[in-house]
This record gives structure tokens, sequence and C-alpha cells, in this order.
């Protein structure tokens, strides 16, 4: 008989499981009782800590966070620019690390309060620089709405780097929409380096909070 005791179950240890599951079976393939598998134990065993998959979902976009800030501290030269600027590169590359990472991250509650700190240091270097809290608040929505819309975009079409989904080429797409030539020439930027797209578009939308609330 086995003498190795194994970790005691608890909501950060499924959630763990269910991060590294996702990328193996994607969000439509996690189910709680493929989780349960992959614990070897039963799957009623978790709904003593979650009552259903979207209580999971929210403690997986929180370990994600987690991950994400661990160790990391805000640069206190940075310029809210540069704030908005690496906040959300940051996230961009949390996201793809797991398969239908935005999908997860999407309409989730996290279940602590660790983000609070980093939101409050935000907030303060934003309003620091003359932005209302209102605006402030906005600029670092929107800012993580895209970041969090491009990349579940992204993953559509790729979903994990290097992974290219069919139907997606970007040569076969011009040639289909060969009477339509804009359209067809377009798709090599809309499908294609998705690294400076990203960056593009991010610094688009910080000149315009810039230029909208008048503030540099």
């Amino acid at each position: 008989m086995s003498t190795e005791r194994r970790a005691p179950l608890d909501r950060r240890r499924v959630a763990d499981a269910a991060l590294t599951l996702l990328n193996e079976v994607g969000l439509d393939g996690l189910t709680l009782r493929a989780i349960a598998r992959e614990l070897d134990v039963k799957a009623p065993a978790l709904y003593w800590h979650f009552k259903d998959k979207q209580a999971l979902l929210d403690e997986m976009a929180t370990e994600m966070f987690r991950r994400m800030t661990d160790g990391i501290e805000p640069d206190p030269d940075d310029s809210w620019q540069e704030r908005l600027l690496r906040a959300n590169r940051v996230l961009r590359r949390t996201l793809l690390a797991y398969r239908d990472g935005a999908k997860v991250f999407s309409g989730t509650r996290f279940t602590g309060l660790e983000h609070a700190e980093q939101q409050e240091a935000n907030l303060r270097l934003l309003t620091s620089a003359g932005l209302t809290l209102t605006q402030a608040a906005r600029a670092l929505q929107t800012t993580f709405l895209y970041t969090l819309g491009f990349v579940a975009e992204e993953q559509g079409v790729e979903p994990m780097p290097g992974e290219r989904r069919e139907g997606f080429d970007v040569a076969a797409r011009a040639r289909l929409m060969a009477g339509h030539p804009l359209a067809a020439e377009a798709g090599a930027a809309l499908f294609g380096d998705y690294d400076e797209h990203f960056e593009e578009g991010l610094a688009l939308i910080v000149a315009g909070i810039e230029s909208r609330y008048g503030t540099n």
C-alpha cells in the first residue's frame, strides 16, 4: 500500500490543475469531471470548492492574475502612458500563455483582492497626471478591454503561439477576395504580425486618451 500523501485539495490546487488541462483541451473541453480525473479525485469533491464552472473560471482568472503580477512591482518612474503600455503588454503575454486565455479572463470576477493594490497604484499615477478619477478609471478599463478583445480574436486565429487554425491563410484569402482588392490586401494587416498589430492599436488608444483628456 502506498504511503505517499497527496496535497490537500483546495481552490488553488484545483485552479492550477484546470489551467494545466486548459492548454490541452481548451475551454470547451474543460469540465469538472475532466479536472477531477486530472487530480485523481471524484467529481463531487470539486463541488465542495466550486458550485459551478463559472465559479471555477473566476478562480482560474484570479490565479492567472496572481501569476502575472507575482514579483512584479510597478516602476515608480513610469509616466502614465508607459504604465498603460507596460501593463497591457504583460496582460497580453499572460493571456497568450493559456489556450483560450482571453475567454477565461473575460467576464470573470476576481475571488480575492490581489488586483486592488495594482489598481490603486495605477489610478494614483493617472490622477496625479491630471486625469479625474472617472477619466483614469475609463483609461484603465478601455486599454484593458482592447487587450482582452484583441487577444480573444488573436487566439481565434492562433489558439496557441505557432498554431494557426485552418481557414486563416492570408494568401488564400487574398485570392478568394481578388474582386475586392483593398479588402484582399488588408488581410496581411488584419491576420499577420500580431505583435506589431497589437502595439499599433495600443499606441492609438493611449494617444487617444491623451488627446481626449488633454493631458501629457
